[in-house]
């Protein structure tokens, strides 16, 4: 897995240079490409300084893609053999390659599929202070870009062949996409899926018409039989990405961007990268049209193998991939997609899983859609090269294609939880306080004026007590982040006794320590209660400065969840004798409570 605040993986091993990879096989166009790639530097991109692939022109000028290559290895015989029997001669260039442009521009898509809307996101637009452009293609009829591929290479199959049928191992958009086309087509589809898959992934690829197959405990499982099938049924595979038609069906999407918007102020495109079908694609169209715009992939930091293969200039093979964003994670790229993005791709920047939160946010303020977190890999790569590439020309022009929006509803609360982290309005501090009468007290002075969005004290008997702090911050940009962050930590350090380190980007504190504070207590006298109050600005600050300044507080948990009514545990030390003084005053403040101090939970958790 990946480091999120550099990028780099942790506990992986060194293969030929490459960590976390375990190089395939060298990629005969890397041998003959004059590009150059360098890793991602810390920022998340590869380095600003790379140079442009460099695409030699033919005397028909056509790219190298495109162009006479002399394929005299073996390898690239073998490659040319496979193209040959994958494609008619027509769509086959001079060099062995397949001929994208004719390819896509006679492409079966829209039998089944949409052209999908461009639509200018006006929020983020204005903030970023340049013209956003979503590629809708979460319209599409399965919800996802995958349907293209799918059908445009079912669409070209035999029918002396595909009458047996048509498998694939997926449990994601392709396996929609393959079920959604055999049932268009009249060919029966395989979908063969893990064992463990969710029932709502499996039923509704079920409902679309594909026979699904539940085999093995993982995909590799899954894979090795669906190759079994296609040995001893005769049935077909149909590859998710690493095939002509495939990538031709992805390549429309470059062809309808390019006429619906103005080509002259289009500056790049962004697409996420998995196996690189869609940025190859997209990549192969808009590069022999539009060669001034930059195409950008967008990767997840622990799910980068196109960063580590044009990295290294070959095809690597990840140990392990993080399943977050589950669209975009494959441990290896496609050979032959890996060839064109070679080619046609300027750059791949990499995203962190907060950030991807935070541009699912953005697409939903925007369009009231929620797409899943790879449909929101292109906008989070967005939106950090903005940051990256600032401009004071308005009218630059970027798009981020919205590759899908197939999310699972149980993910929609981490989303919530991440994204205001992810786009840097929130700041997580575990902060240290003296163990002494009015060092909370002391605490909420030192972070005023700064909203609360969380809070989780428990008291402890030594000489100091550990809170987890969660604040707003109103920073426009990554530099005023960085500046308001440090004042607010320097404001904490000089109240006596008091020390915070911001723990935004650690991964244990955000999954798991935040839900963890507390522990059970010997305090005498300790009483629990839980307050509703109303969630507007001031309501919290006022409950804090109602109550400190009579009673002591031994535990203080609360977080700001987007709902219109608060919710605070308190605990408070009171003899019993004056619990009757305590609930009057407590009826004062105004806000509604429960006596929550004979729970048996509170009991077996919180107290010894």
């Amino acid at each position: 897995m990946s480091d999120p605040t550099t990028g780099k993986p942790n506990g992986s091993t060194v293969v030929n240079g490459s960590p976390n990879a375990v190089p395939l096989r060298s990629s005969a166009a890397a041998a003959s490409s004059t590009s150059t790639t360098t890793p991602p530097n810390g920022n998340g991109t590869s380095s600003p300084g790379r140079p442009t692939p460099a695409r030699t022109p033919s005397v028909s000028g056509l790219s190298r893609t495109e162009s006479l290559v002399d394929f005299a290895t073996a390898e690239a015989d073998e490659r040319a053999a496979r193209v040959r029997k994958l494609l008619p001669e027509e769509f086959i260039l001079p060099n062995g390659h397949p001929d994208y442009l004719r390819l896509i521009l006679t492409s079966r898509v829209y039998e089944v599929c949409k052209e999908t809307s461009l639509s200018h996101a006006v929020n983020i637009s204005n903030r970023l202070e340049c013209k956003v452009l979503l590629k809708r293609e979460d319209e599409q009829p399965v919800f996802s870009f995958k349907l293209r591929g799918a059908y445009n290479k079912m669409a070209h199959l035999d029918p002396a062949q595909s009458w047996r049928g048509v498998v694939c191992s997926s449990a994601g958009n392709h396996a929609q996409g393959v079920a959604y086309s055999a049932r268009k087509l009249k060919i029966p589809a395989t979908i063969v899926m893990p064992e463990g898959t969710p029932s709502i992934k499996h039923k509704n690829v079920s409902r679309m018409g594909g026979h699904v197959v539940l085999h093995g405990p993982d995909f590799d499982a899954a894979k090795q039989e669906c190759a079994r099938r296609v040995q001893q049924d005769g049935l077909i595979d149909i590859p998710p990405f690493d095939d002509p038609y495939v990538i031709a069906g992805q390549g429309t999407i470059g062809m309808e961007l390019l006429r619906q918007t103005n080509i002259q102020k289009l500056e790049a495109i962004f697409c996420c990268v998995g196996g690189g079908g869609l940025i190859g694609g997209v990549g192969v169209y808009v590069k022999r049209i539009a060669p001034h715009v930059k195409i950008i992939g967008v990767e997840a930091y622990d799910a980068n193998a196109m960063v580590q293969s044009l990295a290294k200039g070959e095809r690597v093979v990840l140990k392990e991939v993080g399943l977050f964003a589950d669209g975009a994670a494959v441990k290896a790229v496609g050979e032959e997609t890996f060839r064109i993005c070679q080619e046609v791709v300027d750059e791949v920047i990499q995203v962190t899983t907060d950030e991807t939160c935070a541009a699912i946010k953005d697409v939903f303020e925007d369009t009231r859609s929620i797409v899943e977190p790879a449909g929101a890999l292109a906008l989070a790569g967005l939106k950090k090269y903005v940051a990256q590439n600032p401009s004071s020309d308005p009218t630059r022009t970027l798009v981020a294609i919205t590759s899908g929006a197939n999310m699972n509803f149980d993910r929609l609360r981490f989303v919530a939880e991440r994204a205001t982290l992810g786009e840097g309005k929130e700041a997580l501090l575990a902060v240290e306080i003296p163990e002494r009468p009015g060092s909370f007290a002391e605490l909420i002075d030192a972070i005023m004026p700064h909203a609360v969005t969380e809070f989780s004290y428990r008291y402890n008997d030594g000489r100091a007590a550990n809170v987890l702090l969660g604040l707003s911050l109103t920073a426009a940009n990554a530099a005023e982040r960085v500046q308001q962050l440090g004042n607010l930590m320097a404001r904490i350090a000089s109240t006596e006794g008091m020390h915070a380190v911001d723990v935004s980007g650690d991964e244990l504190a955000k999954s798991h320590i935040r839900y963890l504070m507390g522990g059970r207590s010997t305090v005498p006298h300790e009483r629990l209660y839980m307050f509703n109050f109303p969630e507007r600005p001031g309501a919290l600050d006022k409950f804090l400065a109602t109550l400190r300044p009579r009673y002591s507080i031994s535990l203080f948990q609360y977080r700001n969840e987007g709902s219109d009514i608060g919710k605070v545990l308190t605990g408070i030390l009171c003899p019993d004798a004056e619990v009757g003084e305590l609930e009057t005053y407590l009826s004062e403040i105004g806000y509604p409570w429960v006596d929550c101090t004979e729970s048996n939970v509170f009991k077996s958790f919180l107290r010894n």
